[in-house]
């Protein structure tokens, strides 16, 4: 049974920073795309950042390029987003997600197979 869990997330000021943590189990962790979406009120979910299953290749939504950055420890079998400079408009559920069975250097935007349950971030003025 494949677990995906998120940590990490709270309440910050604008401009500060947060860094969310996603561990998984039950899944061969190396072999999978592993990205980061959200979802704020009243909004669709949206992309914010994958990265490949080697961590050799990254992609990122243009609203957090810059100031968000996506890393993985397959060793640890953990994913991490660390985002900085944080503005209200960030607010949101994260959720990671896994994609399994692709090209060590493919890094999707979609057809994510698995979901972790989310975190809350919350980003005052």
């Amino acid at each position: 049974q494949v677990q995906l869990v998120e940590s990490g997330g709270g309440l910050v000021q604008a401009g500060g920073s947060l860094r969310l943590s996603c561990a998984a189990s039950g899944v061969t962790f190396s072999s999978c795309a592993m990205g980061w979406f959200r979802q704020a009120p009243g909004k669709e979910r949206e992309f914010v950042a994958v990265i490949s299953p080697s961590g050799s290749n990254t992609d990122y939504a243009d609203s957090v390029k810059g100031r968000f950055t996506v890393s993985r420890d397959n060793a640890k079998n953990t994913v991490y987003l660390q985002m900085n400079s944080l503005q209200p408009e960030d607010t949101a559920v994260y959720y990671c997600a896994g994609r399994q069975g692709i090209a060590t250097w493919y890094a999707p935007r979609r057809d994510y197979n698995y979901w972790g349950p989310g975190t809350q971030v919350t980003v005052s003025s």
